[in-house]
């Protein structure tokens, strides 16, 4: 057994300056920026977006676009559900697997990142 639920709205921005991007996204979605962690420097998090919602501004490499996180106490356990409902693996990091859904947008499969998970997730057999 094993729980899951949307995490959050991550937007990757391919950009020079996430602090930018961030105070556009920030100003277009009405969120305030959480004082930037210089320890993780392609992340700008925010305040927590409608319904508790985690929304961060991700530097990356490749084409900009959003994409959603689905938290998990087993990634292991997530991918193999998702798989079995189409999805199909990308890549896994340390932390993280990136999953393509069978309509084409990726999303990626993440440790719990939020503190009400256990009260708010949903369980899988």
């Amino acid at each position: 057994m094993h729980k899951s639920r949307l995490g959050g709205l991550i937007i990757d921005c391919r950009t020079d300056d996430v602090h930018a991007a961030a105070d556009f996204w920030g100003k277009a979605l009405g969120l305030s920026a959480q004082p930037f962690d210089p320890s993780d420097p392609n992340y700008v998090q925010f305040d927590s977006g409608p319904g508790g919602l985690d929304v961060e501004v991700q530097k990356v490499d490749h084409v900009s676009r959003v994409h959603l996180d689905i938290e998990t106490d087993d990634i292991d356990a997530e991918v193999a559900r998702l798989k079995s409902l189409g999805a199909e693996f990308v890549v896994a990091f340390p932390r993280w697997t990136v999953m393509e859904a069978p309509t084409g947008q990726r999303f990626c499969v993440v440790n719990v990142q939020t503190a009400d998970f256990d009260e708010e997730a949903n369980v899988w057999p």
